[in-house]
Protein backbone atom coordinates (compact mmCIF):
# COMPACT_ATOMS: atom_id res chain seq x y z
CA UNK A 1 0.00 0.00 0.00
CA UNK A 2 0.71 3.85 -1.06
CA UNK A 3 0.62 5.89 2.20
CA UNK A 4 -1.79 8.35 2.47
CA UNK A 5 0.03 11.67 2.32
CA UNK A 6 2.01 10.10 -0.51
CA UNK A 7 -0.56 10.19 -2.86
CA UNK A 8 -1.66 13.26 -1.61
CA UNK A 9 1.17 14.69 -2.79
CA UNK A 10 1.32 12.73 -5.55
CA UNK A 11 2.16 15.24 -9.20
CA UNK A 12 -1.06 15.50 -11.65
CA UNK A 13 -0.87 17.53 -14.60
CA UNK A 14 -4.88 18.30 -16.17
CA UNK A 15 -4.74 18.35 -19.68
CA UNK A 16 -7.68 19.99 -21.12
CA UNK A 17 -8.42 22.60 -24.07
CA UNK A 18 -11.89 23.41 -22.52
CA UNK A 19 -11.50 25.93 -19.12
CA UNK A 20 -14.68 24.83 -17.61
CA UNK A 21 -13.27 21.39 -18.00
CA UNK A 22 -9.54 21.88 -16.42
CA UNK A 23 -11.64 24.13 -13.30
CA UNK A 24 -14.18 20.85 -12.88
CA UNK A 25 -11.51 18.88 -12.51
CA UNK A 26 -8.76 20.36 -11.14
CA UNK A 27 -11.97 21.24 -7.75
CA UNK A 28 -12.69 17.74 -7.80
CA UNK A 29 -8.82 16.62 -7.23
CA UNK A 30 -8.90 19.75 -4.73
CA UNK A 31 -11.65 18.34 -2.54
CA UNK A 32 -10.14 14.84 -2.84
CA UNK A 33 -6.72 16.14 -0.96
CA UNK A 34 -4.30 16.33 -3.58
CA UNK A 35 -1.86 19.10 -3.42
CA UNK A 36 0.38 18.64 -6.21
CA UNK A 37 -2.30 19.77 -9.21
CA UNK A 38 -1.07 21.79 -12.19
CA UNK A 39 -3.33 22.66 -15.28
CA UNK A 40 -2.56 22.64 -19.40
CA UNK A 41 -4.60 24.20 -21.89
CA UNK A 42 -2.15 23.64 -24.72
CA UNK A 43 -1.46 19.93 -25.92
CA UNK A 44 1.57 20.79 -27.39
CA UNK A 45 3.31 21.99 -23.90
CA UNK A 46 2.42 18.66 -22.47
CA UNK A 47 5.53 17.09 -22.88
CA UNK A 48 7.97 20.08 -21.74
CA UNK A 49 6.49 20.40 -18.95
CA UNK A 50 6.54 16.39 -18.06
CA UNK A 51 10.28 16.40 -18.85
CA UNK A 52 10.27 18.84 -16.33
CA UNK A 53 8.49 17.64 -13.38
CA UNK A 54 7.68 14.36 -14.26
CA UNK A 55 4.02 13.74 -13.16
CA UNK A 56 2.86 10.79 -11.38
CA UNK A 57 -0.29 10.85 -13.23
CA UNK A 58 -1.87 13.02 -16.83
CA UNK A 59 -5.90 13.62 -17.27
CA UNK A 60 -5.88 14.07 -20.87
CA UNK A 61 -8.37 14.88 -22.99
CA UNK A 62 -8.21 12.92 -26.21
CA UNK A 63 -10.19 15.68 -28.30
CA UNK A 64 -8.26 18.59 -28.57
CA UNK A 65 -7.47 21.07 -31.76
CA UNK A 66 -4.26 21.11 -33.25
CA UNK A 67 -2.95 18.16 -31.16
CA UNK A 68 -5.16 15.30 -29.62
CA UNK A 69 -4.37 13.20 -27.05
CA UNK A 70 -2.59 10.05 -29.29
CA UNK A 71 -0.40 12.36 -30.68
CA UNK A 72 0.38 13.85 -27.47
CA UNK A 73 1.05 10.27 -25.51
CA UNK A 74 3.19 9.64 -29.06
CA UNK A 75 5.10 12.27 -28.00
CA UNK A 76 5.23 11.33 -24.41
CA UNK A 77 6.43 7.64 -25.03
CA UNK A 78 10.17 9.40 -26.98
CA UNK A 79 10.70 11.20 -23.37
CA UNK A 80 9.25 8.60 -21.00
CA UNK A 81 12.34 7.35 -19.67
CA UNK A 82 10.55 4.35 -17.90
CA UNK A 83 8.43 3.37 -20.83
CA UNK A 84 5.52 3.78 -18.41
CA UNK A 85 2.69 6.56 -19.67
CA UNK A 86 0.75 7.54 -16.88
CA UNK A 87 -2.05 8.62 -18.54
CA UNK A 88 -5.93 8.75 -17.67
CA UNK A 89 -7.31 9.20 -21.39
CA UNK A 90 -10.62 11.35 -21.12
CA UNK A 91 -12.60 10.97 -24.28
CA UNK A 92 -16.66 11.65 -24.77
CA UNK A 93 -16.15 9.01 -28.02
CA UNK A 94 -16.46 4.98 -26.55
CA UNK A 95 -14.67 3.76 -29.97
CA UNK A 96 -12.06 6.02 -28.80
CA UNK A 97 -10.91 4.22 -25.66
CA UNK A 98 -9.77 1.19 -27.70
CA UNK A 99 -6.99 3.48 -29.37
CA UNK A 100 -6.27 5.26 -26.53
CA UNK A 101 -5.28 2.16 -24.60
CA UNK A 102 -3.28 0.72 -27.62
CA UNK A 103 -1.20 4.31 -28.04
CA UNK A 104 -0.19 3.30 -24.11
CA UNK A 105 -2.95 5.02 -21.67
CA UNK A 106 -3.34 3.15 -18.62
CA UNK A 107 -6.68 4.02 -18.44
CA UNK A 108 -9.58 5.91 -19.90
CA UNK A 109 -12.97 7.79 -18.88
CA UNK A 110 -15.50 8.45 -20.90
CA UNK A 111 -17.49 11.54 -20.83
CA UNK A 112 -19.98 12.12 -19.08
CA UNK A 113 -18.27 10.42 -16.06
CA UNK A 114 -19.35 9.49 -12.60
CA UNK A 115 -17.66 11.63 -9.88
CA UNK A 116 -17.22 8.81 -7.69
CA UNK A 117 -15.42 6.47 -10.52
CA UNK A 118 -13.37 9.56 -11.48
CA UNK A 119 -11.89 9.28 -8.01
CA UNK A 120 -11.45 6.09 -8.00
CA UNK A 121 -9.96 5.56 -11.11
CA UNK A 122 -7.44 8.24 -9.88
CA UNK A 123 -6.41 7.01 -7.07
CA UNK A 124 -5.92 3.65 -8.45
CA UNK A 125 -3.65 4.85 -10.84
CA UNK A 126 -1.71 6.94 -8.58
CA UNK A 127 -1.12 3.69 -6.24
CA UNK A 128 -0.17 1.63 -9.60
CA UNK A 129 2.15 4.08 -10.44
CA UNK A 130 3.73 5.37 -7.26
CA UNK A 131 4.15 1.27 -6.67
CA UNK A 132 5.99 1.09 -10.25
CA UNK A 133 8.03 3.62 -8.52
CA UNK A 134 8.87 2.22 -5.69
CA UNK A 135 9.65 -1.08 -7.52
CA UNK A 136 11.65 0.45 -10.49
CA UNK A 137 13.81 2.23 -7.94
CA UNK A 138 14.25 -0.75 -5.70
CA UNK A 139 15.74 -2.34 -8.46
CA UNK A 140 17.82 1.01 -9.15
CA UNK A 141 19.66 0.48 -5.43
CA UNK A 142 19.91 -3.82 -6.08
CA UNK A 143 21.73 -3.11 -9.03
CA UNK A 144 23.69 -0.38 -7.81
CA UNK A 145 24.40 -2.52 -4.52
CA UNK A 146 25.41 -5.20 -6.40
CA UNK A 147 28.50 -3.09 -7.93
CA UNK A 148 29.59 -1.60 -5.17
CA UNK A 149 31.48 -2.44 -1.95
CA UNK A 150 28.84 -2.26 0.93
CA UNK A 151 31.36 -0.51 3.39
CA UNK A 152 32.80 2.02 1.65
CA UNK A 153 30.92 2.87 -1.58
CA UNK A 154 33.08 2.34 -4.51
CA UNK A 155 32.95 0.13 -7.83
CA UNK A 156 33.39 -3.83 -6.32
CA UNK A 157 35.54 -5.81 -8.44
CA UNK A 158 32.79 -6.23 -11.01
CA UNK A 159 32.17 -3.09 -11.61
CA UNK A 160 36.19 -2.13 -11.64
CA UNK A 161 36.27 -5.30 -14.35
CA UNK A 162 33.77 -2.87 -16.84
CA UNK A 163 35.65 0.02 -16.09
CA UNK A 164 39.04 -2.00 -16.97
CA UNK A 165 37.97 -2.63 -20.17
CA UNK A 166 36.16 0.44 -20.76
CA UNK A 167 39.76 2.29 -20.28
CA UNK A 168 41.46 -0.09 -22.44
CA UNK A 169 39.02 0.33 -25.17
CA UNK A 170 39.47 4.10 -24.81
CA UNK A 171 43.20 3.52 -24.52
CA UNK A 172 43.44 1.37 -27.91
CA UNK A 173 41.35 3.79 -29.96
CA UNK A 174 43.31 6.94 -28.95
CA UNK A 175 46.43 4.79 -29.42
CA UNK A 176 47.64 5.40 -25.91
CA UNK A 177 47.99 3.68 -22.33
CA UNK A 178 46.46 3.53 -18.98
CA UNK A 179 47.56 2.02 -15.69
CA UNK A 180 46.01 -0.54 -12.91
CA UNK A 181 47.51 0.84 -9.23
CA UNK A 182 46.99 -2.49 -7.09
CA UNK A 183 47.36 -0.79 -3.51
CA UNK A 184 47.16 -3.36 0.20
CA UNK A 185 47.50 -0.96 3.12
CA UNK A 186 50.76 -1.51 5.26
CA UNK A 187 49.63 -2.20 9.21
CA UNK A 188 45.77 -2.73 8.92
CA UNK A 189 46.11 -6.04 10.55
CA UNK A 190 47.78 -4.04 13.07
CA UNK A 191 45.41 -1.79 13.27
CA UNK A 192 41.90 -4.72 13.41
CA UNK A 193 44.31 -6.04 16.15
CA UNK A 194 44.88 -3.44 18.82
CA UNK A 195 41.54 -1.67 18.07
CA UNK A 196 38.99 -3.82 16.75
CA UNK A 197 37.45 -4.46 13.52
CA UNK A 198 34.89 -1.58 14.14
CA UNK A 199 37.80 0.77 14.01
CA UNK A 200 39.22 -1.03 11.14
CA UNK A 201 36.00 -0.73 9.26
CA UNK A 202 36.09 2.95 9.75
CA UNK A 203 39.78 2.96 9.12
CA UNK A 204 38.64 1.32 5.24
CA UNK A 205 36.25 4.27 4.85
CA UNK A 206 38.90 6.87 5.36
CA UNK A 207 41.06 5.21 3.31
CA UNK A 208 38.77 5.53 0.61
CA UNK A 209 37.56 8.78 1.09
CA UNK A 210 41.49 9.85 0.59
CA UNK A 211 41.75 7.72 -2.35
CA UNK A 212 38.91 9.45 -4.18
CA UNK A 213 40.69 13.43 -3.03
CA UNK A 214 44.07 11.84 -4.37
CA UNK A 215 42.80 10.69 -8.10
CA UNK A 216 41.25 12.49 -10.56
CA UNK A 217 37.31 12.39 -11.68
CA UNK A 218 38.17 10.17 -14.38
CA UNK A 219 39.69 7.83 -12.68
CA UNK A 220 38.13 4.59 -11.02
CA UNK A 221 38.81 3.68 -7.37
CA UNK A 222 37.66 0.66 -6.37
CA UNK A 223 37.51 -2.13 -3.14
CA UNK A 224 38.23 -5.70 -4.46
CA UNK A 225 38.18 -6.71 -0.09
CA UNK A 226 39.91 -6.54 2.54
CA UNK A 227 41.97 -3.83 2.53
CA UNK A 228 43.20 -3.94 -0.85
CA UNK A 229 42.00 -1.18 -3.16
CA UNK A 230 42.87 -0.87 -7.27
CA UNK A 231 43.01 2.48 -8.92
CA UNK A 232 42.11 2.53 -12.93
CA UNK A 233 44.37 5.66 -14.52
CA UNK A 234 42.77 6.50 -17.65
CA UNK A 235 44.47 8.10 -20.70
CA UNK A 236 48.04 7.97 -19.59
CA UNK A 237 50.76 9.34 -22.21
CA UNK A 238 54.04 7.68 -20.56
CA UNK A 239 54.72 4.95 -17.58
CA UNK A 240 56.15 8.55 -16.02
CA UNK A 241 52.23 10.06 -15.70
CA UNK A 242 51.83 7.42 -13.15
CA UNK A 243 54.83 9.02 -10.75
CA UNK A 244 52.97 11.90 -9.33
CA UNK A 245 49.85 10.34 -8.65
CA UNK A 246 51.39 7.32 -7.16
CA UNK A 247 53.39 9.44 -4.83
CA UNK A 248 50.01 11.42 -3.92
CA UNK A 249 48.81 8.36 -2.63
CA UNK A 250 51.49 6.95 -0.76
CA UNK A 251 52.03 10.93 0.87
CA UNK A 252 47.96 10.91 1.67
CA UNK A 253 47.30 7.37 2.89
CA UNK A 254 50.47 7.71 5.30
CA UNK A 255 49.17 10.78 7.41
CA UNK A 256 47.96 9.63 10.49
CA UNK A 257 44.01 8.82 10.53
CA UNK A 258 41.92 10.23 13.84
CA UNK A 259 39.34 7.02 13.83
CA UNK A 260 36.85 5.70 16.30
CA UNK A 261 38.65 8.64 19.15
CA UNK A 262 41.70 6.93 18.42
CA UNK A 263 44.89 8.00 16.15
CA UNK A 264 46.24 5.26 13.70
CA UNK A 265 48.84 5.10 11.27
CA UNK A 266 49.13 3.10 8.46
CA UNK A 267 51.06 3.17 4.67
CA UNK A 268 50.54 1.60 1.27
CA UNK A 269 52.58 -0.57 -0.90
CA UNK A 270 51.65 -0.54 -4.65
CA UNK A 271 51.93 -2.47 -7.63
CA UNK A 272 51.17 -0.81 -11.35
CA UNK A 273 50.99 -2.46 -14.76
CA UNK A 274 50.22 -0.91 -17.95
CA UNK A 275 48.24 -1.27 -20.44
CA UNK A 276 49.28 -2.42 -23.09
CA UNK A 277 52.77 -3.24 -22.03
CA UNK A 278 51.80 -5.19 -19.71
CA UNK A 279 48.91 -7.14 -20.80
CA UNK A 280 45.86 -7.59 -23.22
CA UNK A 281 43.15 -8.25 -20.79
CA UNK A 282 41.82 -7.14 -17.01
CA UNK A 283 42.57 -10.28 -15.60
CA UNK A 284 46.57 -10.35 -16.86
CA UNK A 285 46.94 -6.88 -15.65
CA UNK A 286 45.56 -7.45 -12.45
CA UNK A 287 47.93 -10.42 -12.15
CA UNK A 288 50.42 -8.98 -13.03
CA UNK A 289 49.78 -5.26 -11.05
CA UNK A 290 49.13 -7.86 -7.69
CA UNK A 291 52.72 -9.45 -8.31
CA UNK A 292 54.28 -5.49 -8.56
CA UNK A 293 52.35 -5.13 -5.16
CA UNK A 294 54.52 -8.07 -3.25
CA UNK A 295 57.29 -6.84 -5.07
CA UNK A 296 57.05 -3.43 -3.24
CA UNK A 297 55.97 -5.10 -0.06
CA UNK A 298 59.36 -7.37 0.12
CA UNK A 299 61.21 -4.13 -0.87
CA UNK A 300 60.41 -2.29 2.21
CA UNK A 301 56.20 -1.45 1.88
CA UNK A 302 55.18 2.24 1.62
CA UNK A 303 56.23 2.54 -1.98
CA UNK A 304 55.20 1.60 -5.53
CA UNK A 305 56.71 -0.86 -8.18
CA UNK A 306 56.48 -1.24 -11.96
CA UNK A 307 55.59 -4.72 -13.05
CA UNK A 308 57.67 -4.67 -15.58
CA UNK A 309 60.64 -3.50 -14.20
CA UNK A 310 63.34 -5.53 -12.09
CA UNK A 311 64.55 -3.44 -9.64
CA UNK A 312 62.99 -1.56 -7.13
CA UNK A 313 61.78 2.51 -7.92
CA UNK A 314 61.79 4.70 -4.67
CA UNK A 315 58.72 7.04 -4.22
CA UNK A 316 59.41 10.47 -4.30
CA UNK A 317 58.11 11.82 -1.43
Amino acid sequence: MIPADELRNAKILVVDDCEDNVFMQMEILRLAGYNEVSSCRDPSEVVSLHVRNSYDLILLDMHMPGMNGLEVMERLREVEKDSYLPVLAITGDRNFKIAALQAGARDFLTKPYDMTEFQMRIRNMLEVRLLYKKVAEQGRLEKEMALHDALTGLPNRRLLVDRIEKSMQHASRGHNMMAVMYLDLDGFKAVNDTHGHGCGDELLKNVADRLRRATRKEDTVARIGGDEFVIVLSDIAHVDDVLRPASKILRFLSTPFDVASVTVSVSTSIGIAFYPGDGNDVEELISRADRALYDAKRGGKNRYHFSDVPVLLGAAM
